[in-house]
């Protein structure tokens, strides 16, 4: 079994994962929280709802974000009532749920994300800038492999994985324009990356096949579609991809904001179920 497809098999079971996307209601210190509209318990309980949509529609796994947070702290200054939020949530969904649930604190959160890992028991982190930089809503958004793999190993939680985006959406990318985004996925890889993570240029947005294939040609971890995957280009883009993020295509409307609708997943799921096993055996 090559290592793609071992990293994946170990925390999905499956060939070629979907994960859908949890993206949870405003959490306490952001500036759209309001408890006396939806607090802590409305949350969650949006949260397991859509987990369990989710799941009973074919998912392989969830991802829980802390989406509606904006406008985004990042690193250090996200506050701590976040990451402890985000690990409430994240143990509950992981409790109920019965596929693997994976972490991700907008923006560059990764301290945030790993502490919620561990206390939930989550399986992943997603981190949007592993290594190098790019300018960000936040403002120049920097590499914190470094600073993640020390936390990781100092807190014994090898376990979880890191799922690194290399050109991520929802930003500028010109501090670096000398480098091509296969130096760029080649860079996260041999700093520790565990999972490259290939997007457009904004949620919801695919990228093209070409990009999906140069990354798959160019590093020996999986490959994981981080945006924009639909019914219509599944067949395409899985392909090359790894597997998939999926969280606009999952709600109604193909709207982020909306709630998820599980008729929509299902039959995106009968799709792609229909093809991924011969992909894996071609």
């Amino acid at each position: 079994m090559n290592a793609k497809v071992e990293t994946l098999k170990e925390i999905f079971g499956v060939k070629k994962p979907i994960i859908g996307m949890i993206h949870l209601r405003p959490l306490p210190g952001s500036p759209r929280y309001s408890p006396a509209e939806l607090g802590m318990k409305e949350i969650t309980s949006i949260a397991l709802e859509e987990a369990r949509i989710l799941e009973d529609s074919g998912v392989d796994g969830l991802q829980v974000e802390n989406i509606w947070d904006f406008p985004y702290m990042k690193g250090e200054r996200i506050g701590h009532e976040t990451a402890a939020a985000l690990a409430v949530v994240t143990d509950r969904v992981r409790t109920a749920a019965n596929i693997p649930v994976g972490v991700n604190c907008h923006l560059n959160g990764g301290r945030a994300s790993l502490a919620a890992a561990i206390a939930a028991g989550a399986r992943w982190i997603r981190v949007f800038e592993w290594v190098n930089a790019y300018i960000s809503h936040t403002g120049l958004t920097e590499g914190i492999g470094g600073d993640l793999a020390r936390y990781r190993h100092y807190l014994g939680a090898d376990e979880i994985k890191f799922m690194c985006d290399v050109n991520v959406k929802h930003g500028s990318h010109f501090i670096i324009s000398d480098r091509t985004v296969e130096e760029q996925a080649h860079d996260a890889e041999s700093e520790g990356a565990e999972m490259i993570v290939v997007t457009g240029f904004e949620t919801g947005i695919a990228p093209n096949a070409a990009k999906v294939k140069s990354f798959a040609e160019c590093v020996e971890v999986p490959v994981i579609i981080g945006s924009g995957l639909t019914e219509e280009n599944a067949a395409e883009l899985l392909k090359f991809a790894d597997g998939a993020i999926v969280g606009s295509y999952f709600k109604k409307d193909n709207d982020w904001r909306n709630p998820v609708d599980g008729k929509r997943v299902s039959k995106f799921m009968e799709r792609v179920n229909s093809f991924r096993e011969g992909l894996c055996d071609a």
